[in-house]
C-alpha cells in the first residue's frame, strides 16, 4: 500500500492556499521544499475565492496604532498583541511584494493603491482588485511559485504527522489512488486553512474540512479559541443553487444597505454609528435576529441593496458579485440581492508565537489553520493580509532551521495502513454520516448558542465517532479520512464553545448574563490539546 520512495526534504509545507503558497515560495530560499495539496495547487482553498481585499496601512492619515487598536477591538481584546502587531507592521511590505511580482490591484488617479472602507475600521485601509482580489493575489503567487525549485505534490491529502522522539518529523499522506505517501522533513509547516464545511451552510470550498486542525491535534500540539467560528453576515440565500455564497463585504464597503422585508434599514438599530460597517459578529447577529423575529424574506434572508448605486460602479468594483448573481437571473444593478449569516471562518486553531512554531517541535503554522491573529472576530481584509505576512514568516524560520536526523516511524505506518483496512470494512456511508454532522453543528453549534444545544451536539458527534464508515473501493479512503477530521475538528469547537461560560465576540451564549465587557473579561484563550482542555483565568490589577 505504500507507493514507491520516500520524499525527503529540508522543508515540507502542507496547503496550497495563500499562506502555504508563500511558506514555500520563502522556505526555497534556505534549502529544498515540498509544497503539498489536497487539491491543484492555485485550484483550491478559499484564498483564490476571497474578494473583498487586503489590509495594509499605505496613507499618511492611517497609522499601524489605528489599525492594532481596530483589530483588537474587533476581535474582542481574545488576540494575541504581539501577532497582531506583527499583522499590522509587517502587511504594508508583503503587499509591496504582490506588486513587484506583477499583482495588479485598482489604483487611484495618482497611481497609488486604492483602498476601501470596510467594517469595524477607522480608515479605509482595504486594498483590492475589483471582488476578485484573492484570485489576484493567487495567480501572482502561483506564477513565483514556478520560478522556484519547490518540488509540488498535488491530489495528496495528508493522513497524519508523522512524529518521533524529537516531535514532527513530516507526514503520511494519500494519493487519489489511495495509495500512501510517505513524506520525511526537518520542519513540516501547516497551512491548510479552514474547516467551516463542517456547517451546514458554509462559505469554504469543498476542501475547506478542517483537516489541519484535527492532524495537528493528533500530533499533539496545542489548539486555541476553537469555539470562535465566524458567521459572514451575507452569504447568498436565494435562489437555491447559490445558498450560503458569499457576498463580500465590498458590497457594503461600496455603500450596499441592508433592508428587512418591511424596507427597514435595521442596522441603525444596533450600531447606528458604524451600520453596515459594523464588525462581521454584530451585522451576522442583526440580520440572524431580524429573520428569527419575523421580518426577514420569505426565503429566510435579508436585502442587501446596491440599486441605488451608479450602473457604472457596479460593473466596475463589483464585477464577480454582478456576474455571480446574474447567472441565476438576479441583476443586482435593479433589484436586491438576499443574504443571510453563513459559516466562514475559524478564528481558533494552533497555537504559535511570532516565529509561527507550534507547541509541537518541528511543526510551524499559519494562515487560518493558527490561531491567535483574530482573535474572537476577524476584521474583513486582514485574512489576506495574514497568509502574506505569517506565511512569509512560517516559510523562512522554517527554512533556517538546521538540518535534523529524522527517520520514517516505520509503526505509524503500519497502524495507517491498518485505519485504511478497517475503512474497507466499514458499515456506514461517509456521506450519510457527513450531512449528519452539518446538520447537527449548524442547529446546536451556530450563531446563538446554549449548553443545551451544545452538549447534543456533542453527543451526536460522539457517536457518529463510534461509526465505521466505509470506502467502496481504494479512491474512497478519501472521504473516510476527510470524515474523520470534519469530526475530529466540530469535536473541539462543541468542547471549547461549552468552555467559555462568556459571550464573546463570534461567540454567543445566549443562556449566559454577564456584568462584563470584552476588555475586561475574567477569561483568555480556551485551549484542547490530547493532554486536556481548558480555558486560561485573567488576572487583573
Amino acid at each position: 500500500m505504500v507507493a514507491e520512495g520516500v520524499v525527503k526534504t529540508h522543508v515540507l509545507v502542507i496547503g496550497s492556499g495563500g499562506a502555504g503558497v508563500r511558506a514555500a515560495i520563502e522556505a526555497s530560499r534556505y534549502g529544498s521544499c515540498a509544497l503539498v495539496s489536497k487539491t491543484i495547487i492555485g485550484k483550491g482553498g478559499c484564498t483564490t475565492m476571497a474578494e473583498g481585499g487586503y489590509n495594509a496601512v499605505l496613507r499618511e492619515q492611517d497609522d499601524c496604532e489605528i489599525h492594532y487598536g481596530d483589530t483588537m477591538k474587533g476581535g474582542a481584546y481574545l488576540n494575541d498583541p504581539a501577532l497582531v502587531r506583527i499583522l499590522v507592521r509587517e502587511s504594508p511590505d508583503r503587499i509591496r511584494d504582490l506588486v513587484e511580482w506583477g499583482a495588479v490591484f485598482d489604483l487611484t488617479p495618482e497611481c497609488h493603491i486604492a483602498q476601501r472602507p470596510f467594517g469595524g475600521q477607522r480608515f479605509p485601509r482595504t486594498c483590492y482588485a475589483g471582488d476578485r482580489t484573492g484570485h489576484e493575489i493567487m495567480a501572482t503567487l502561483v506564477e513565483r511559485l514556478g520560478s522556484t525549485d519547490v518540488e509540488c505534490h498535488h491530489e495528496v491529502s495528508i493522513i497524519d504527522l508523522m512524529t518521533g522522539a524529537e516531535g514532527v518529523s513530516g507526514a503520511i499522506g494519500l494519493d487519489r489512488d489511495g495509495e500512501i505517501q510517505v513524506f520525511l522533513a526537518d520542519q513540516t509547516v501547516m497551512a491548510t486553512g479552514g474547516g467551516t464545511r463542517i456547517f451546514d451552510i458554509s462559505t469554504n470550498s469543498t476542501s475547506g474540512t478542517g483537516d489541519g486542525y484535527a492532524i495537528g491535534y493528533r500530533a499533539g500540539a496545542d489548539l486555541i479559541d476553537m469555539e470562535q467560528v465566524q458567521f459572514h453576515p451575507t452569504g447568498a440565500v436565494y435562489p437555491y443553487d447559490a445558498r450560503g455564497r458569499l457576498v463580500t463585504e465590498a458590497v457594503r464597503g461600496e455603500g450596499g444597505v441592508l433592508k428587512n422585508v418591511l424596507g427597514e434599514r435595521f442596522m441603525k438599530q444596533y450600531d447606528p454609528e458604524r451600520m453596515e460597517l459594523s464588525t462581521r459578529d454584530v451585522v451576522s447577529r442583526s440580520i440572524a435576529t431580524e429573520i428569527l423575529e419575523g421580518r426577514g424574506t420569505a426565503h429566510g434572508g435579508v436585502n442587501l441593496d446596491v440599486s441605488h448605486l451608479p450602473r457604472e460602479v457596479i460593473e466596475a468594483r463589483l464585477p464577480v458579485m454582478l456576474e455571480q448573481f446574474m447567472r441565476y437571473g438576479v441583476d443586482i444593478r435593479d433589484v436586491p440581492m438576499e443574504v443571510a449569516p453563513t459559516a466562514h471562518h475559524i478564528m481558533g486553531g494552533l497555537r504559535i508565537n511570532p516565529e509561527c512554531r507550534t507547541t509541537k517541535a518541528g511543526l510551524l503554522a499559519c494562515g487560518e489553520v493558527s490561531g491567535g491573529v483574530h482573535g474572537a472576530n476577524r476584521l474583513g481584509g486582514n485574512a489576506l493580509a495574514e497568509t502574506q505576512v505569517f506565511g512569509k514568516r512560517a516559510g523562512e524560520y522554517a527554512g533556517r532551521s538546521p538540518k535534523r536526523e529524522v527517520e520514517v516511524n516505520r509503526s505509524q505506518v503500519a497502524a495507517t495502513s491498518a485505519l485504511l483496512e478497517s475503512f474497507e470494512q466499514g458499515s456506514v456511508s461517509p456521506a450519510v454520516m457527513r450531512d449528519s454532522l452539518k446538520s447537527a453543528m449548524w442547529e446546536g453549534a451556530g450563531i446563538f448558542r446554549t449548553a443545551d444545544k451544545l452538549k447534543k451536539t456533542l453527543a451526536t458527534i460522539e457517536r457518529l465517532q463510534s461509526e465505521q464508515p466505509v470506502s467502496r473501493g481504494r479512491r474512497g479512503l478519501n472521504d473516510c479520512c476527510t470524515l474523520r477530521n470534519m469530526l475530529g475538528t466540530a469535536r473541539m469547537i462543541v468542547s471549547c464553545a461549552l468552555l467559555r461560560e462568556e459571550s464573546r465576540g463570534a461567540h454567543v451564549r445566549s443562556d449566559i448574563r454577564q456584568d462584563w465587557d470584552p476588555s475586561s473579561s475574567p477569561y483568555g484563550h480556551t485551549w484542547i490539546s490530547v493532554s486536556g482542555m481548558g480555558i486560561e483565568q485573567v488576572v487583573r490589577a
